[in-house]
């Protein structure tokens, strides 16, 4: 139950890598035979991502994964901007973002945080009032840990209004929910390939036409001389027939949802003191983050994982450091409240019989736990 962290392979990308693991050997920068056989299978994996996100192929790159994506559109994008230029941005941002920002801050380029509410919800409005002149605006599409979806729509119609540059994370929203460039006015979309089955090490950055972005990484001409770096062709084909699965199941999503309901009706009856974080209507379909006041979460976490049950206590990027959650802190939960915090994270995989037992084991480790507190 911590799909958010990683998915698994899915038998359908692993498939279409294996000819590009053994066979498909060649340089897709080379133009020999080989090489333009690993070329011609990029290119069609390039239009394939580009029109499940409502994008042109020129404007997909391929990179290493949600972390080259979001530090280059930060990064890069904040440089484009010239020496008047600055950052907007949310305190829920994943760490890849945040980190970004504040190497950015260290050069001088001055960043600013907009607030959001105990939903995790920023105000469109807010970031209306911001400011004025050359700014990037980087929102996530939907937070890692509490689920909620953010208004991008709204956030993407200000940024036209007001011509600055918009960059959203899509890394959770992805293979999750319908995602389109054209309706959200997105200048910048990252996405990772393993959080919707697909390989890890692999995953994209959309830059809408006209944006000028330089390269983040530099030597060779690959990627339009985006992207330096010999291409995964094998990441790549797997990262497209796994979104093409996963846009296939998009259908499916009403039922992902009412499962996560369920779950969270049963515990909220049979755990007393338990509450729920983040949005419960503007939210990934998955995802379902609860605190369980008076029992510590890693100790419950490791309880679980014990049972044979994996969850996460934040995002799985941070979970095994002592700090406490930053998303949680943001939406107003003390240090205690937000170290009670767990996030379980489901898939059309998980069962009914599943989510019985995880309830069942849940209730007995919690009253134990909060016994000996």
């Amino acid at each position: 139950m911590d799909w958010a962290a990683s998915a698994p392979l899915c038998a359908e990308a692993l498939e279409a890598m294996m000819p590009y693991l053994r066979g498909v050997w060649g340089n897709a920068s080379s133009i020999h035979s080989f090489g333009r056989e690993a070329r011609r299978a990029i290119e069609e994996a390039r239009e394939e991502i580009a029109s499940f996100i409502g994008a042109q192929p020129d404007e997909i790159f391929f990179t290493s994964g949600g972390t080259e994506s979001d530090n280059w559109a930060v990064t890069c994008g904040a440089e484009s901007l010239g020496a008047d230029g600055r950052v907007l941005t949310s305190p829920i941002e994943h760490h890849a973002v945040l980190n970004a920002c504040a190497a950015l801050q260290s050069r001088g380029v001055p960043v600013r945080f907009v607030a959001c509410d105990r939903l995790g919800r920023v105000d469109p409005e807010e970031i209306r009032e911001s400011g004025f002149g050359p700014q990037l605006v980087s929102v996530m599409t939907a937070n890692n840990e509490i689920g909620t979806l953010e208004p991008i729509d709204a956030i993407g119609a200000i940024c036209r209004e007001k011509n600055w540059l918009f960059h959203t994370d899509a890394v959770q929203a992805v293979g999750a929910v319908p995602v389109n460039v054209k309706q959200s006015g997105a200048d910048l979309l990252s996405a990772s390939a393993h959080k919707f089955g697909g390989p890890k090490g692999v995953g994209f950055l959309f830059i809408r036409r006209g944006v000028k972005l330089s390269p983040l990484l530099r030597g060779g001409a690959q990627e339009h001389e985006k992207r330096a770096g010999t291409e995964n062709t094998a990441g790549i084909v797997g990262m497209a027939a796994a979104l093409r699965r996963a846009q296939g199941k998009l259908r499916d999503r009403e039922k992902l949802t009412s499962l996560r309901n369920e779950m969270q009706r049963e515990i909220l009856r049979r755990i007393p003191d338990t509450f729920p974080n983040g949005d419960m209507e503007q939210r990934l379909p998955g995802n379902l983050n609860l605190r369980f006041a008076g029992a510590d979460a890693e100790a419950l976490m490791l309880r679980l994982d014990l049972r044979g049950v994996a969850v996460s206590a934040g995002a799985a990027c941070a979970s095994g450091t002592p700090e406490v959650s930053h998303v949680l802190r943001a939406i107003g939960l003390s240090e205690k409240e937000a170290r009670e915090c767990l996030r379980f994270s489901l898939s059309e995989e998980n069962t009914r019989e599943e989510i019985e037992k995880v309830i069942a084991f849940l209730a007995e480790d919690a009253a134990q736990i909060r016994h000996t507190a």
